[in-house]
Order: structure tokens, then C-alpha cells, then sequence
């Protein structure tokens, strides 16, 4: 499982020193991080309309003109599920994480092994979270569940990824789409990879998924065995 982490904060000393503490947990723990740093919560809002998947956020409390309290109010109102983490100088505003759901307060200078610890924190509860699977379509970075996934169809080097409600076409092969998915989802013919919790039916001649849609197969007896197994 890999993680997004934005950092932000208006000091770019301390902007360093979270994100070395972050690549080090990284490494001890092997877990594949892409780190985003902000140095205003003005600069990481900008960024965040067009690219909203984030896992887990360390926000500075005390950064000039809007605040990392502020700021995890107003992305806690956009429906942001992202573990935040407060970075602070001051233990007066800890009763304000409470109202956003934080995961933990650090007091600055932070120790790299409090940090490591907080982050495993966040990786294990992060980990009980549906999973999930972060694509760029239309110039946006999208988080999508992999249960709103009905099936993937391959196009040359595009895929259209089927949901309930809308399809997004992306630039990726269906081998390295499938790689970064669970054991949900199976892939019944060369141009196809189908969620098994969607299929309703399988057939010699086709698979079919929740919206009626019939899917060519290539690979009756394997789609089979995998269908009965996940349910």
C-alpha cells in the first residue's frame, strides 16, 4: 500500500526536517510515500482542487493568514477522510483537533521516532479503509473506491474504468492498472479486467456485471474458480 503525504507549513526549516523524518519511516518500514510539501495552507488549498487524494496530512497550527485548524475545518467540510496529523508550539490549541478528527498533536521540534510512531498510526487505520486506487483523468486526481469499479476495458494504450455512475478514461496499460488493484478483480479476457463483487453471472461465452453489461471471456474455467472462491 502506498501513502500521499502532504506537508505544510511556513517554515521551510521545518518543512525539511518532517519531510526527512517522513522518507526515513519510509525506508524503516517499507512503505512507498509520494510527499507533497506546501508552504501556506492558501498554496496546499490551490493545489487541492485539482488534486484532493491525500492520505495523510501534517499541518502546521500556527501558519500566517489562515491556520492548520482552519484548514482542517474547511477540508473536514469538503468531505476530506484524510488522517491529519497537527504540528504545534503550543499545547493550548489541542482541544481544537478534536472537532476535526486529528489523529495525533506533535510538539515542535518534532522527534523523528514520535513521528514514525504516529505514522504507523495513521498506515493501520488508513489500512481498515476501503481500498482504493488514485487515477489522473481530465486533469484531476481522483480517489476511487474499488467497490464503485464495475469493470475496466482496454483501448489500445487507454482503459475506461466503469462505475455506477460515470466512466474515466485514463492513459495506462491493463496490466499496470491490475497490479495496483486487490485480488477483487480478475481479468477474464486480454481487453478486460472485471470486479468480481459485481459479476452476477458467468458463462461460457461472456461474463456479466451488475449493469447488465456482457463482457467477453477468454478465460471461463480461471473467471470461474476466482468468482466462487470470492464468494
Amino acid at each position: 500500500m502506498s501513502f500521499r503525504i502532504a506537508i505544510c507549513d511556513d517554515e521551510e526549516e521545518a518543512i525539511n526536517h518532517l519531510k526527512a523524518a517522513v522518507d526515513a519511516w519510509s525506508l524503516a518500514f517499507q512503505k512507498r510515500c509520494e510527499i507533497y510539501t506546501f508552504s501556506s495552507a492558501e498554496a496546499f488549498l490551490f493545489s487541492y482542487a485539482q488534486d484532493s487524494a491525500y492520505d495523510i496530512l501534517l499541518l502546521d497550527v500556527e501558519m500566517k493568514s489562515m491556520s492548520g485548524i482552519a484548514l482542517a475545518k474547511r477540508l473536514r467540510n469538503e468531505q476530506c477522510s484524510a488522517e491529519i496529523i497537527f504540528i504545534t508550539s503550543h499545547f493550548e490549541f489541542i482541544g481544537e483537533g478534536y472537532e476535526v478528527d486529528a489523529l495525533h498533536y506533535l510538539v515542535k521540534p518534532v522527534a523523528a521516532d514520535k513521528l514514525a510512531e504516529v505514522l504507523t498510526k495513521a498506515a493501520l487505520r488508513l489500512a481498515v479503509k476501503p481500498p482504493s486506487v488514485t487515477i489522473s483523468c481530465e486533469g484531476e486526481t481522483i480517489k476511487l473506491y474499488e467497490s464503485d469499479i464495475l469493470y475496466v476495458e482496454a483501448f489500445l494504450h487507454y482503459l475506461s474504468i466503469h462505475t455506477a455512475k460515470r466512466e474515466y478514461r485514463i492513459k495506462e496499460s491493463l496490466s499496470a492498472f491490475a497490479d495496483r488493484l486487490s485480488d477483487d478483480f480478475f481479468r477474464v479476457h486480454r481487453s478486460y479486467l472485471v470486479s468480481l463483487k459485481h459479476v452476477t453471472q458467468i458463462s461460457r461465452t461472456a461474463v456479466r456485471v451488475e449493469n447488465e453489461r456482457e463482457l467477453a471471456r477468454g478465460k471461463y474455467d480461471a473467471a470461474n474458480r476466482a468468482f466462487i472462491a470470492r464468494n
